[in-house]
């Protein structure tokens, strides 16, 4: 599978990690996280292959996850409701997503890039 990055052009650390991905010559098909965020069944996938609790993907320093005041209700909701939620708007992730079938990296720290990416 190829190299999928989710990010949101506005966002400061998607851009650094665009310019890091960029950098390296790692080739990836790009994804606007607010307009085509990932699916459930590919949320799901991308869930399982990072090892990562589901609440890891949250972008809980967002206006949205603030709004829906998901802070009190994460913890009442299945993972299926969490992803159904996850997949409905793409403000919700955090981000950046980089994912290649088998590893998956969330946000942007530059030594999980240079493991994960490197």
């Amino acid at each position: 599978m190829a190299i999928v990055y989710y990010g949101y052009p506005k966002c400061t650390t998607c851009r650094k990690a665009k310019s890091w991905l960029d950098g390296h010559g790692v080739e990836y098909e790009e994804h606007n996280i607010k307009e085509n965020p990932p699916g459930a069944e590919e949320l799901k996938e991308i869930v399982s292959a990072s090892g990562l609790e589901l609440k890891k993907f949250f972008n809980t320093s967002g206006m949205k996850y603030r709004e829906l005041g998901l802070k009190d209700r994460l913890g009442e909701m299945t993972d299926e409701e969490k992803i159904r939620l996850l997949a409905s708007d793409g403000m919700l992730l955090k981000r950046p997503i980089v994912a290649d079938g088998q590893k998956v990296t969330v946000g942007f720290r530059e030594a999980e890039f240079e493991a994960a990416w490197g």
